[in-house]
Parts: C-alpha cells; structure tokens; sequence
C-alpha cells in the first residue's frame, strides 16, 4: 500500500500547501502538457475542468495504479478567460481590466482514479472584487514579479492588504484549490473504487 494520499499533478507551491495544511500526505510530479490557450468562445467552467483533466491525465500515464489530482485555475472577467499573463506588459493590461470589478475565480478540478478506473471532474467558482489600484500600487506588484504564473496576474494571498478580497465562495478555490471540493470528490471516488 501506498503511504500517500494522491499524486498532485502540479508544480504550484499554493496548491502544495493547501494539500499540506490540510494533512494530506501526497506526492508532486507536475504535469508537462501545455495548457490550451482559451479562446472567447470557451465555456470557461468547461475550459478550466478540460484542461485540469488533461493535466491529470497526463500525470496519470506516469503513476497508473495511483489516484492523481489536476486542477486549473482561470479568472473570468469582461466575459472572457483570463489565464496566466505571458510577460509583464500582459499582467498590466489583466489587471488593468480587472480592477474595479467583482469577477469570477474558477477552478477545474480532475481526479484520475487508479488502474484506469475512470475519473471524476467538477469546477468550483468563486468570486472576489479587487479594488482600483494608484499607479504607485500597481507598479510596486508589476515589479514585485507576484504576478507571475496566476491567473489573472495576481494571489489573493500575497500581501497583508491585499486588493482582492473575497466576496463568496470558497477561498482555497481563490488560491488554486477548493480543499471543500477535493475532499468530497475522493471520498466520492473512494467509494466508487470500493464497489467495483
């Protein structure tokens, strides 16, 4: 038997210690497949649990007789998904767009369970409002570089006062993983494994 939980398909040190404060004992091993970039006509719930089953799946290949979780976590703003900025002219012009506003935080979410057993996905969405920035407050997080690899250029969790807040919903879903979520779809999976 095992002596952990799941293997974590991702790289995301938010992600790992979510896993990690709430007692789970798990392995990483990041997935490499690209993520699809979103286009306007994406169904963003489905965008973000396609591209989380991809990832686990992914991972999956390499671990066939452990359970894997995936996740990918999207903002959604002006109607369209905002993913990861490319560089930092990008995450300005993100947060420019999102500043202001009440947006959606979605998060897909892909376990795989062992021996090709199938897998269960769901999304979670929350929201959060993130406040108007000055000029001196948007250029200090450009050049603080905490934009990099989050959706929409910034982590709810990053400063002591931090301009996005959470309005409702889950707030580990925010932060990359609705721990609430996960727990339920593995005892879900758990249970179907038990009756096959």
């Amino acid at each position: 038997m095992p002596s952990f939980d799941f293997v974590l398909a991702s790289s995301s040190p938010r992600r790992r210690a979510l896993c990690e404060e709430a007692g789970y004992q798990f392995l990483v091993d990041a997935s490499q497949v690209d993520e699809p970039r979103p286009n306007a006509h994406d169904d963003p719930e489905g965008y973000a649990m396609l591209t989380a089953w991809v990832k686990a799946r992914d991972v999956a290949e390499r671990h066939p007789d452990e359970w894997v979780v995936g996740a990918d976590t999207i903002v959604v703003g002006e109607q369209r998904i905002v993913g990861k900025p490319f560089d930092r002219d990008d995450a300005e012009n993100i947060l420019r767009s999102l500043m202001g506003t009440d947006h959606r935080v979605i998060t897909g979410l892909c376990i795989v369970l062992p021996q090709s057993k199938g897998s269960l996905v769901d999304a979670v969405t929350s929201w959060v409002h993130m406040k108007m920035l000055t000029p001196e407050q948007l250029r200090e997080h450009l050049d603080s570089g905490r934009w990099e690899g989050k959706a929409g250029a910034y982590g709810i969790q990053d400063r002591n006062d931090p301009f996005v807040t959470l309005s409702s919903g889950s707030g580990s879903n925010v932060v990359g993983l609705p721990m609430e979520r996960l727990a339920e779809l593995l005892s879900t999976a758990r249970q179907a494994v038990g009756r096959s």
